[in-house]
């Protein structure tokens, strides 16, 4: 297959994107309210809990909370790594769907927070590829190749997102519609700003499975509450991006931020 020369492409440019109607305002408006619901009630249960526990982890000694942050960029690198080949074979098999991952999810918390900590720092690497492959789910629907390195490195955006109490309300727009280098030195940095963002969140999660045996059913509950919430933040990460890529990121971007901010405004009281 020949390749445009360059002087044609300067003549016949891309076309411009197309203006946003009433349709693609509906889906940037729903998209705004499902990050705005993101923080279900169940989420900010599971926060406030966690949030008891770990005011007594900022008591730690920096090089506990540094180990903290270690663990999450370790459990996003082994995510990253293992969930394209996590797609075939019998995982594949085993869960292919929403339901499919939270049940998995559940599953491997409940054993995670049976030892206590131990077990918990065990199964990390475990509920985050899960959790990545179900991301991965989200951005084949929006007609994104799920193996691909740059899609990958988008799911990571995912988590980036933080959480509920983690000081941020969703996704970092501002790279939304960014095409990532795909180099080691870009992934390894990446990491490094994600990486203390999703420490923050996990550590509300290794709070909540610190007590043997009782840790079992926090741990379940953390973990469908993660598969939930960064399911509906990969949702509107993905679908922002194949919105932009029909009537431009600008344009869309703008639109979004302006239905959070109407979301974000209190109601007035008559």
């Amino acid at each position: 297959m020949t390749t445009e020369p360059e002087s044609m492409r300067l003549i016949n440019p891309d076309p411009a994107p197309a203006p946003l109607d009433d349709g693609a305002r509906a889906a940037i408006s729903a998209l705004a309210a499902r990050q705005h619901g993101a923080n279900t009630l169940l989420m900010r249960a599971i926060t406030f809990v966690g949030g008891q526990v770990e005011d007594g982890l900022k008591l730690l000694p920096p090089g506990s909370r540094a180990q903290l942050e270690t663990a999450a960029k370790s459990a996003l690198r082994h995510s990253y790594d293992l969930a394209g080949r996590s797609r075939r074979g019998a995982m594949a098999r085993i869960a292919n769907s929403e339901r499919g991952h939270k049940a998995l999810a559940t599953l491997s918390g409940a054993f995670g927070g049976f030892g206590g900590l131990p077990t918990a720092l065990a199964e990390l690497p475990i509920a985050t590829t899960v959790i990545f492959r179900a991301v991965q789910s989200v951005a084949e629907t929006h007609d994104e190749d799920p193996r691909s390195e740059e899609t990958r490195l988008q799911c990571l955006q995912v988590f980036g997102a933080g959480g509920p109490g983690a000081g941020d309300d969703g996704i970092d727009t501002s790279f939304i519609g960014t095409r990532l280098s795909l180099s080691g030195a870009a992934l390894n940095k990446l990491l490094a700003r994600i990486a203390p963002r999703f420490a923050t969140v996990i550590g509300q999660k290794l709070a909540g499975q610190a007590v043997p045996v009782l840790g079992a059913a926090a741990g379940a509950g953390t973990n469908y509450a993660f598969m939930d919430y960064y399911s509906q933040i990969a949702e509107v990460h993905f679908g922002l991006r194949a919105l932009g890529r029909i009537h431009g990121q600008e344009a869309v971007l703008s639109a979004f931020h302006e239905e959070l901010d109407q979301l974000r405004r209190p109601a007035l009281r008559g």
